[in-house]
């Protein structure tokens, strides 16, 4: 289901792609397409997993929240493949009225889940519990990977827009979404670094500060890179017009040869959906430094969310010593 690149196998046992995949199959049961499609970059694949390990799965906060917050940033985005996934998970909480109903684009009657939908949706700042925080923007990542590396479908033949194999599959995964997670598993298998202050010493802090450090954007020029980060904030990292009109227009200042790849990487950070063969077989390179282009694109638009949703702009706090278990 993957495109563009060539997975690791799903039975690699080892290196830092087959610790993953270790951890992931221990948590869900299965290596998802989403793993997949990272594990030609180990060290992104790392650090999503951390990133939507700490913050979604084994965060404090009630994970129909978080399930919720998910689901409106996946909408927002428009990547069907993760609106599917986050649905199935609601389903498996119990939540089957309340997952459809935003899958169909229709606001929650509860307050509480209306007013965490309407933030996900709108990216504003509000002073919310870190792994919420960490949740919509692991997402954000997500969607952009998942669009780009992935595609729509979440399940073969378009199944997936059923509501009735969506609940079927949520009932089948209900036991392992239940399950409570020691928060910090995740981080054996990520450097530390200098994590944002909104985490409030949590695990998802390092994690957040790895995804940063994979998605550096090393294959671009700094002035390519300017580029890339000028153009998510004038787009508010939304979706751009349709027509490469916008994507030109933010090409121009650049060298013909450096084009191909700073394409690609405004593409992924606004519309990853856009990218086509086309696009990535005019810079032809390893499907690792695809993965790491596009991660750095997809992390621009991240970091541009993370300044509107956060109360202040991000400092630096040390990263946690031990982690602790969720209650």
């Amino acid at each position: 289901m993957t495109r563009f690149v060539t997975p690791v196998g799903k039975n690699v046992r080892t290196g830092l792609a087959g610790q993953v995949y270790a951890q992931v199959k221990a948590e869900f049961g299965f290596v998802g397409e989403l793993f997949a499609a990272l594990s030609p970059a180990p060290e992104v694949l790392a650090a999503t997993w951390a990133l939507l390990r700490e913050s979604l799965l084994a965060g404090p906060s009630r994970r129909t929240d978080k399930e919720v917050i998910a689901l409106g940033v996946s909408v927002a985005n428009r990547c069907p493949f993760c609106v599917d996934a986050h649905t199935v998970f609601l389903h498996a909480m119990g939540e089957h009225a309340l997952g459809e109903a935003i899958a169909r684009g229709e606001r929650p009657a509860g307050p509480r889940h209306a007013l965490l939908l309407d933030w996900a949706r709108r990216e504003r700042a509000a002073d919310l519990p870190f792994d919420q925080v960490g949740t919509a923007l692991a997402c954000h990542f997500v969607n952009r990977m998942v669009s780009a590396l992935v595609g729509e479908n979440l399940l073969p033949g378009g199944m997936d827009s059923s509501p009735f194999v969506r609940r079927a599959a949520g009932r089948a995964m209900s036991r392992t979404v239940r399950r409570r997670r020691v928060p910090g598993l995740s981080l054996t298998l990520i450097p530390r670094g200098c994590a944002p202050s909104w985490a409030e010493g949590s695990p998802v802090g390092p994690a957040y500060a790895a995804l940063r450090a994979a998605a550096t954007g090393e294959a671009l020029s700094r002035t390519a890179r300017q580029v890339v980060r000028a153009a998510v904030g004038e787009h508010d990292a939304g979706h751009p017009p349709l027509g490469n009109g916008w994507l030109e227009g933010a090409l121009a200042a650049l060298p013909e040869r450096e084009r191909p790849a700073t394409r690609l990487a405004l593409l992924a950070a606004l519309a990853p959906y856009r990218i086509t063969e086309r696009e990535v077989a005019a810079w032809p390179v390893t499907d690792a430094e695809l993965v790491r282009l596009l991660a750095f694109g997809a992390f621009a638009a991240v970091e541009h969310v993370e300044r509107a949703i956060t109360p202040s702009r991000p400092g630096t706090a040390p990263a946690p010593s031990s982690a602790t278990a969720s209650p």
